[in-house]
């Protein structure tokens, strides 16, 4: 028999939770640019009132004079990595069908299938702390139905350019307490924004919901209309934010941060609508930073656009299971964990649960081992809730 555990009555009520609002409209009309030629917008020159850093050029041929040159410099030494140094400049026509197919997955990776440190078994009067249960069986990743803007409006892709090259994760719209209705902003993973002690901020990063809305082949997106590729336009972030744990200690392999592996962008159009995100896609999930222990949670599902093979990251995909306990550091938070069999390329995306009647975002895609039968995700409490409230203040006047 299949090893595979898909609570279908749950499934469907997450499935449910994930398709357009009532109110929602459906793809914009608004095309992305197809001009290779940058653009200094507002991102650059501070016009919509967002704080940038200091002596900040306002024009992006001029990028290479900031900080002598920091800007592109990949160097461990010189690569700007602290929180306050994010610089994210809108370049039109920079992600374009062809440029979106091709960006590969950013894998990471737990070395061992144990926990080093781990208590195993199940729960006792500690709770969730410190315990990792038995690993889960492989869940078999399951398509998304068509059209994903029908299906998971919140759900999508970001994009950016590490020393690697073009580069890809998964990401949903989330709600913006500040702006009910009219949220701008997009969860993922820290990994997928930010290369942890290594490195620093990556670049080039933007937010494309329902991308390839008619799951469309991979040789067929390169000469695609941009409209099926991105059918909500390309969404640049103008703010990223991650904890304060990924920057000093994540790592690509063996789970360091992981626990902590998690970011909030806000977003701006590539091509101003005059609508919010949340306006334009039609629905956000709210984030839950108080989620109940393991074993009070019957299922939960992980969406995202898994790239690395036997995917190829032109399709969307979820895994739905009764998840587990997953212990990196028994000093730092137990993460969640599901059988997936998702791969690279999937990380950042969403973990959906429901709670109180409702579909929230609990966790996100962190790590999983190298044969991908599972995928864990950290537990988001008050760092998480630090990170979220920061950016919402940060844009709660504009």
């Amino acid at each position: 028999m299949p090893s595979i555990r898909r609570p279908a009555l749950a499934a469907a009520a997450l499935t449910a939770a994930l398709a357009l609002t009532a109110t929602a409209c459906g793809p914009s009309d608004d095309k992305a640019s197809g001009s290779d030629k940058p653009s200094a917008s507002a991102a650059q020159t501070g016009d919509d009132g967002i704080q940038l850093p200091k002596n900040l050029p306002s024009s992006l041929k001029d990028l290479d004079k900031w900080k002598n040159g920091a800007w592109k410099n990949w160097d461990k030494d010189q690569w700007l990595r602290e929180a306050r140094d994010f610089i994210n400049p809108i370049i039109k026509g920079h992600w374009k069908p062809d440029t979106m197919k091709d960006a590969r997955s950013s894998d990471k990776t737990l070395s061992s299938k144990g926990a080093p440190g781990a208590a195993p078994g199940a729960s006792g009067a500690s709770g969730d702390q410190g315990v990792t249960d038995p690993e889960p069986k492989a869940v078999t990743a399951k398509s998304v139905d068509l059209p994903y803007h029908n299906n998971a409006a919140p759900v999508g892709k970001v994009f950016f350019d590490s020393p690697e090259g073009h580069m890809v994760c998964s990401a949903t719209v989330v709600k913006d307490p500040a702006h009910p209705g009219k949220s701008n902003m997009v969860w993922t993973a820290g990994h997928c924004v930010h290369s942890g002690k290594s490195g620093g901020w990556y670049r080039n990063i933007a937010f494309v919901p329902s991308y390839n809305d008619k799951g469309l082949p991979g040789s067929q997106v390169n000469t695609a209309p941009v409209q099926d590729v991105a059918p909500y336009g390309v969404w640049w972030a103008d703010w990223a934010q991650t904890s304060s744990q990924w920057i000093t200690q994540g790592a690509e392999t063996g789970g360091a941060g992981a626990p902590y592996d998690f970011s909030v962008l806000h977003v701006k159009p590539e091509t101003a609508s005059g609508k919010s995100l949340e306006e334009t896609v039609g629905n956000a999930l709210t984030v839950d930073f108080d989620a109940p222990q393991v074993k009070s949670i019957q299922s939960m599902g992980a969406w995202g656009y898994p790239a690395a093979p036997p995917f190829d990251g032109q399709k969307m995909y979820d895994c739905v299971d009764k998840p587990g306990r997953l212990t990196i550091d028994p000093s730092q938070p137990t993460m969640y964990r599901i059988g997936c069999t998702m791969t690279g390329g999937s990380s950042g995306g969403g973990w959906f649960a429901q709670r109180d009647g409702k579909v929230v975002l609990v966790s996100n895609t962190s790590i999983g081992p190298a044969n991908s039968t599972w995928l864990a995700g950290p537990h988001l409490g008050p760092e998480a809730k630090g990170v979220y409230d920061g950016i919402s203040r940060k844009f709660a006047n504009q």
